[in-house]
């Protein structure tokens, strides 16, 4: 049995030098781990399947809210890039020490915007100054990322301080742990209302969208990127692949706006 399987490794090890492959790079395929805010997931899958048949590069992507996964690459976590839903998150790894502050961009931009289930009849409402978002949910919740921790809940709170109706509105909060699960409690109709991004809303063709938050009413919603402290050298080639042609081109698609030049 030993004999024969120094005759298989041996034949392995012939086969791959006759094909010019050496064993090590056949049995190991390039590979990146990408932490990323759950809001990009739709436009980040189709972005990575492009990157993946450009470069050889394979990339395995993490979404979930940019609060869990900061405190995941905090905790040693072996990602390479971490894209952020706000500049907050980005910040503190700046401060920890987490990231590569030399790679650091602002790669895209969103809106904050009111949805309700696609048979609702809740119809399209102007968001202002006094807004009455507490008598339109009635009795329902209105679901949102957590507003202590996830970027979208952060937005949401400013937004709704800033317009003066925090106080009304507070204790009908659902927060959730990211906001594709805000968006998905409003697309099974658990919530009537849901507060979330404009790029959520497009890809569930399970709600609408009855309301959009000015501008002005919260800070301005930007998704920075970087390498992480410990990225392998391939992540620079993705980095860069993110502000291509093609990479914009798929953002823009899903209703991101893009910040970074190419």
């Amino acid at each position: 049995m030993l004999e024969r399987r120094r005759v298989l490794t041996v034949f392995v090890a012939a086969a791959l030098a006759a094909a010019g492959l050496p064993a090590a790079a056949a049995a190991q395929e390039k590979t990146i781990t990408v932490f990323a805010a759950a809001s990009l997931k739709n436009a980040l899958d189709e972005v990575n399947d492009l990157f993946t048949k450009q470069s050889g590069i394979k990339v395995v992507a993490s979404y979930a809210a940019s609060s869990a996964l900061m405190k995941q690459i905090e905790q040693g976590a072996p990602a390479d890039v971490f894209l952020s839903a706000d500049v907050d998150w980005m910040d503190y790894g700046a401060k920890h020490g987490l990231i590569k502050n030399d790679t650091r961009r602002d790669l895209l931009g969103n809106r904050l915007v009111l949805i309700a289930p696609k048979d609702s009849k809740i119809g399209t409402v102007t968001i202002g100054p006094g807004f009455d978002l507490a008598a339109l949910a009635g009795g329902g919740r209105i679901a949102t990322g957590d507003v202590r921790a996830v970027p979208a809940g952060l937005y949401a709170k400013a937004a709704l301080e800033k317009l003066g109706i925090w106080p009304s509105v507070e204790s009908k909060l659902a927060m959730a742990e990211n906001v594709r699960a805000a968006l998905f409690l409003v697309a099974r109709g658990e919530a009537p209302l849901g507060i979330v991004y404009e790029t959520d809303a497009k890809v569930d063709p399970s709600v609408k969208i009855v309301g959009v938050f000015p501008d002005s009413s919260h800070p301005p919603i930007v998704y920075p990127v970087a390498m992480t402290k410990n990225a392998k050298p391939d992540a620079a080639e993705y980095l860069a692949f993110l502000t291509t042609p093609e990479a914009k081109a798929v953002f823009e698609r899903y209703g991101f706006g893009v910040l970074a030049k190419s």
